[in-house]
């Protein structure tokens, strides 16, 4: 399946239902959000309440469903996935009905976008649950991941490349905000919640250079490579096999080392790396969340994994029993992309499709402070 990339730089097409809450809130509002993300390894959903220019988080779910398990071969959602699904998001409907959450926007990603069966399981998901997700196109879920990572962009940084690895797809959008203000280059990026594509303006805006979704994620990578046995060759291959689905990524094929330059990875893959460079014995997201990270200290960290091999990271509490399978796949992924770009640093971001999806509808409805993120 070949990279998806939109005409022109992504905008979200006419008539498409629109990522945001159109109805209007009074700013400062005490109401609840919520923004759940089915992707093709995890079911996670957040409920927050706005606060200042940011949000404070009420309650949160996160469950490893392994949704997108057999698609690689099948081509459809299994009975088994769907299953533990179905009961994943009995527990979220039962969050939001004991926090009587009512402005929400739920989502479905890859592994529903690919299985032949995935809309018909969306109508099953509503009829035994009362929930109704929508299957998102790739430019929205660039979307969301880029303004989720606003927060993080320097003053300094002229050009930034986001990059969210997910289970069945790694998405990579390039904007350049070097017309921008200083002072406003975050605000800029979140501006992008309406579409790649900005309407002229006299206000200096980001602007998209490029983006791609590669349809290979740490789950569907690391199915592609599971019949070579030997750690360190599978981990290659997964490597360079990524790398050749950049190609048709403009800034790959043009990208020069250049000053102000800064990339944010947002994934479970990353915060990973991140947590062992640390040597956290429990995962603390306040140490995680803007760490930046040398490549050399990432590769180290890789080197460790290779050299744990899979029943040590099975073992290893950072990386857990439901990553350890999908950690390699990860990091292979993370060592192609440092291989590729002007830069030796990556900002670690803890943050990704639920924050964008909190962000996008509060912003719409006005109810977020204008600040410093």
């Amino acid at each position: 399946m070949a990279p998806q990339r939109p005409k022109g730089a992504g905008a979200l097409e006419k008539g498409k239902r629109p990522a945001l809450s159109p109805a209007p809130v009074t700013p400062g509002s005490t109401e609840l959000y919520a923004a759940l993300d089915l992707g093709t390894n995890s079911c996670r959903m957040l409920i927050a309440q706005p606060k200042g220019s940011g949000f404070h988080v009420v309650d949160s779910f996160s469950k490893s469903v392994q949704l997108g398990a057999g698609l690689e071969k099948t081509g459809r959602l299994s009975r088994g996935s769907m299953s533990r699904t179905i009961q994943a998001l009995r527990i979220c409907q039962q969050k939001l009905r004991r926090n009587k959450v009512k402005r929400m926007r739920l989502v479905a990603t890859e592994a529903c976008r690919r299985a032949l069966n995935g809309a018909e399981f969306m109508k099953r998901i509503q009829r035994e649950t009362g929930l109704r997700l929508d299957i998102i196109k790739p430019e929205e879920e660039a979307q969301l991941a880029v303004i989720s990572c606003a927060p993080l962009v320097n003053r300094k940084t002229e050009n930034l490349l986001v990059v969210d690895i997910g289970g069945g797809s790694t998405e990579l959008v390039w904007i350049d905000i070097s017309k921008v203000p200083r002072k406003d280059r975050a605000h800029s990026i979140m501006r992008l919640h309406t579409g790649f594509q900005q309407a002229v303006s006299d206000i200096p805006a980001a602007r998209v250079v490029d983006w791609i979704s590669v349809p290979l994620g740490v789950a569907t990578l690391r199915d592609q490579f599971s019949d070579v046995e030997d750690d360190a060759a599978r981990f290659a291959l997964m490597s360079w096999f990524f790398e050749e689905n950049l190609t048709d990524f403009t800034p790959y094929q043009s990208a020069q080392p250049q000053e102000n330059f800064q990339i944010i990875g947002t994934s479970g893959t990353v915060t990973t790396v991140a947590a062992s460079h640390l040597r956290l014995k429990r995962y603390d997201r306040t140490k995680v969340d803007g760490l930046r990270m040398t490549s050399e200290q990432i590769d180290r960290v890789i080197h460790s994994y290779l050299a744990m091999g899979p029943g040590g990271r099975r073992a290893d509490p950072r990386i857990g029993q439901d990553r350890s399978a999908l950690i390699m796949s990860g990091a292979a992924i993370l060592q192609a992309l440092m291989r590729c770009w002007p830069t030796d640093r990556m900002s670690v971001a803890d943050r990704g499709l639920r924050e964008g999806l909190l962000y996008a509808q509060m912003s719409a409805d006005g109810v977020l402070e204008d600040g410093t993120y």
